[in-house]
């Protein structure tokens, strides 16, 4: 059996929001395992911790790694990824490699507490800010990406304990440590891969794939280009070859 691809979402977000690239990897023969983070998803009530997502990344190394016989590869995306890196970096030895997508931004007091004072202005609407959620995701995410990430539910009240969190994290720090080869993939206008080449520079052995003309929601806007993306990480450090050409002809990345 081949490793199995483990895929950890994003604030807000649940697994459901890898649909698209499940059904893809299924399709493939690839075993996948996509995660649901405290407070998010079928774990929805659950306070968010920093020690509690970080376990919820290993119980599902260890449950994919029992399962195939081989460690996994693991793919985080914006919150996800840096959770992953954080994760990839207390327990090295134990996936094939790591994709990081979305998450080319050091966690800044300003910018995470800017967030936190938003969050709780929109907290006070009737619904918690759940209609506004929903018309932004439909915005900017076109169908079937949008109902995908909406379709686990959306977790509401665990913001201020996420952008708490974060700014415990060092991603540069952390991926220095990190042996594994890491593939960081970003939108070519997403506003929080500002600072992509230091990522790339602070990983031991990087590598970075820009989508072109995609934003932050990079894996649900351009499904097809994130997969493609994603299985070229996972073949390169995987001893069973897979094809990663799933675009277009005509489309570049």
């Amino acid at each position: 059996m081949p490793s199995a691809v483990i895929l950890v979402h994003g604030l807000r977000t649940s697994a459901t929001m890898w649909r698209q690239q499940v059904e893809d990897l299924t399709a493939r023969g690839v075993p996948v395992l996509a995660v649901d983070l405290p407070g998010h998803g079928t774990r929805l009530g659950e306070r968010f911790t920093l020690e509690a997502a970080v376990a919820a990344i290993d119980a599902a190394v260890t449950e994919a790694t029992a399962t195939t016989g081989r460690p996994p590869y693991l793919v985080g995306f914006s919150l996800g990824g840096y959770l992953a890196i954080e994760w990839a970096a207390q327990h090295p030895g134990r996936v094939t490699g790591l994709l990081a997508a979305s998450c080319g931004t050091v966690p800044r007091a300003l910018v995470m507490n800017t967030w936190r004072l938003i969050a709780r202005v929109i907290h006070t609407f009737p619904d918690r800010g759940r209609a506004l959620n929903d018309f932004a995701v439909r915005v900017f995410v076109p169908p079937p990406g949008a109902e995908a990430i909406i379709a686990g539910g959306v977790a509401l009240e665990v913001m201020d304990d996420v952008l708490r969190a974060l700014l415990r994290l060092h991603p540069l720090e952390s991926l220095g440590t990190v042996s594994e080869p890491v593939l960081f993939v970003n939108g070519q206008f997403d506003h929080v891969g500002l600072q992509a080449g230091r990522f790339l520079a602070a990983a031991r052995h990087g590598r970075l794939i820009t989508i072109p003309r995609a934003t932050h929601m990079v894996s649900t806007t351009h499904p097809a280009l994130f997969t493609a993306a994603l299985l070229d990480g996972y073949t390169a450090v995987s001893a069973t070859p897979t094809s990663s050409r799933l675009p277009d002809a005509d489309e570049d990345w």
